[in-house]
């Protein structure tokens, strides 16, 4: 004999030779021979055993049980004491009725959107996220829906659910502000076969979704391919220093060449041009060696136009010069005066005319 506690908010299986013979609640008790115990927490999920039909069969304990049966398709959300618990999937699922106060709700999953009674702030918790897909579209996005591959609807900003079922789901998002495309690196031949390679824009944006996205494959590439082709027709028609003195014109020539058929796959083009022309090291040194010539022409151009005018200048002086005699001496003056500037001393005998003495030093 052996004697059982049993714990507030418990219950005691008593077994005997593997067969269910009491349940026991709280309080104490006396057992007679060989018996095997197993205590349960009222408060906890009470969990699979192998022969739970069996037990089921003992009308107390199947009476303190609550059995949940969940189909294929179905599922169960667990609210414990009005709060959300877990998801119960497929399956047999147990319960105690007694102590903590759980509610049930049932909702079948072979359709595809998530019951707006399912409050959505509930969606992260638990496990949920084995049982519900969810998609986000941003406020500066668009959604195209695709159900089992055939599109849907179009999608605003904003939270989207949908069970996770056989069903296939995919959404396309696609943003609607304006874009930039980069084509870096074509490499082009001029007409006068001058290898470039060019770094060239575009910017666009989406206008017709179903157009684009549905109705079209890739379209950011048949894009990216019309806007190359027609680029390497125009700089393949132009020897490069045509190029190089028209490239604003032919950003404009290759804008209003790809605009309509651009716009025939639901995208508007709003500007295109070329960011840069890169030359190959050889031409590069010999544009370098132009550009050098050009600017020391420049430069002994200007050097010719000061001597022609400094000639000039001194020409009209002279005539000047020539015509007063006082603007001679006063010239005079001024050459002695720079001269004299320059020499430590002048040492001068007698009396007469210093000036005349000066000039006569200075013009030895």
């Amino acid at each position: 004999m052996k004697k059982l506690q049993v714990k507030t908010n418990h219950v005691a299986l008593v077994f005997k030779q593997g067969e269910l013979q009491r349940v026991y609640t709280a309080g104490e008790y006396w057992l007679w021979g060989e018996k095997e115990v197993m205590e349960y927490n009222m408060s906890e999920y009470f969990g699979m055993r192998r022969d739970i039909e069996a037990l089921l069969l003992n009308t107390e304990l199947r009476g303190m049980l609550e059995v949940i049966d969940v189909m294929d398709n179905e599922v169960v959300l667990v609210y414990k004491n009005k709060v959300f618990n877990v998801v119960l999937g497929a399956g047999r699922h147990i319960y105690w009725k007694a102590a903590t106060e759980y509610s049930f709700e049932r909702y079948t999953i072979d359709g595809l959107e998530v019951d707006k009674t399912i409050a959505r702030n509930i969606m992260g918790k638990g496990n949920m996220s084995n049982f519900v897909r969810m998609y986000t579209v941003g406020a500066n996005e668009k959604g195209l829906l695709f159900v089992d591959g055939q599109f849907q609807e179009v999608l605003n900003a904003g939270e989207y659910r949908y069970w996770k079922n056989d069903i296939k789901v995919q959404i396309i998002l696609v943003d609607i502000r304006q874009q930039v495309m980069d084509m870096n690196g074509q490499e082009i031949l001029t007409k006068d076969k001058v290898q470039l390679r060019i770094n060239f824009n575009l910017v666009y944006q989406v206008q017709d979704l179903l157009n684009a996205y549905v109705d079209n494959k890739e379209v950011e590439k048949q894009m990216y391919n019309v806007v190359q082709l027609m680029l390497r027709e125009k700089v393949g028609r132009m020897s490069f220093d045509e190029l190089m003195e028209s490239k604003e014109n032919l950003s404009s020539e290759i804008l209003n060449g790809v605009k309509e058929e651009i716009a025939s796959l639901g995208i508007e083009v709003k500007n295109c041009g070329i960011k840069d022309i890169i030359l190959p090291g050889d031409i590069r040194e010999i544009m370098n060696q132009v550009l050098i010539a050009e600017k020391k022409a420049q430069a002994n151009m200007i050097t010719r136009r000061e001597e022609t005018a400094a000639t000039r200048s001194l020409l009209n002086t002279a005539k000047l010069m020539e015509e007063n005699e006082m603007l001679m001496r006063l010239k005079e003056m001024e050459y002695i005066e720079k001269i004299a500037d320059k020499v430590g001393e002048i040492s001068l005998s007698g009396g007469g005319n210093v000036l005349k003495q000066l000039k006569e030093v200075f013009s030895r």
